[in-house]
């Protein structure tokens, strides 16, 4: 697991030679390209923009559904609705969207890995949704646990709102980063070698360009 994270996240000797610097994932990533199925993805005038449409809806239904629970732990919307009862209701319609949003995020990283895997903001949104399912799975977890007794209190927990703020903080970033992954201001062909973006895109020894010929 270590090795896998090393080699995703770039963590790795910037002298190493143009083999090793294929190994493992990044020989995966290059292969992965090449398949039938991505070329059939990537040259499609239709069915690629159709995934990048269903994408964007989940995201708008996942995210949108969480912000709705963050402003009502904010108490900034629907403060005479119980915390249970807008949970209840609109976690069905999260799960929805979280499902879509992985299926879609797959089959379009399918169809560009190079592009994805050396995308500046691309890796920045996988951090930062990882930092949001955390918050989640710990701090939403037991605020539906506790539900009734969030209920019963006439003001919100400090500890609920921070992390209701800490939420819509985040998912706003990804959602930042996921569209300025349309944008390549940060190609590894323009980064100076061993600089901290340099090694955070774990740019190879070859160019982008040359990968994707």
């Amino acid at each position: 697991m270590t090795d896998v994270l090393v080699e995703l996240f770039g963590l790795m000797p910037t002298n190493i030679s143009a083999e090793q610097s294929m190994s493992g994932i990044k020989a995966f990533i290059a292969q992965l390209r090449e398949t039938q199925g991505s070329t059939a993805l990537r040259e499609s005038f239709t069915l690629w923009p159709a995934i990048e449409a269903a994408h964007v809806m989940s995201i708008m239904l996942f995210a949108g559904t969480i912000f709705m629970v963050d402003l009502r732990l904010l108490g900034v919307t629907f403060r005479h609705t119980s915390f249970k009862e807008l949970s209840d209701r609109i976690l069905p319609l999260t799960i929805a969207g979280f499902v879509i949003l992985v299926v879609t995020g797959a089959i379009l990283f399918y169809s560009k890995p190079i592009a994805y895997y050396y995308s500046l903001f691309f890796r920045l949104k996988m951090i930062l949704i990882a930092l949001a399912l955390v918050n989640i799975f710990i701090f939403h977890r037991i605020l539906q646990h506790n539900a009734h007794d969030t209920d019963a209190q006439e003001t919100i927990p400090p500890s609920a709102r921070l992390s209701a703020l800490l939420s819509l903080s985040l998912w706003v970033t990804v959602i930042i980063a996921g569209r300025m992954i349309a944008y390549d201001w940060f190609p590894c062909e323009r980064l100076e070698p061993g600089s901290l973006l340099y090694n955070f895109e774990h740019c190879p020894v070859v160019t982008i360009a040359d990968l994707e010929d």
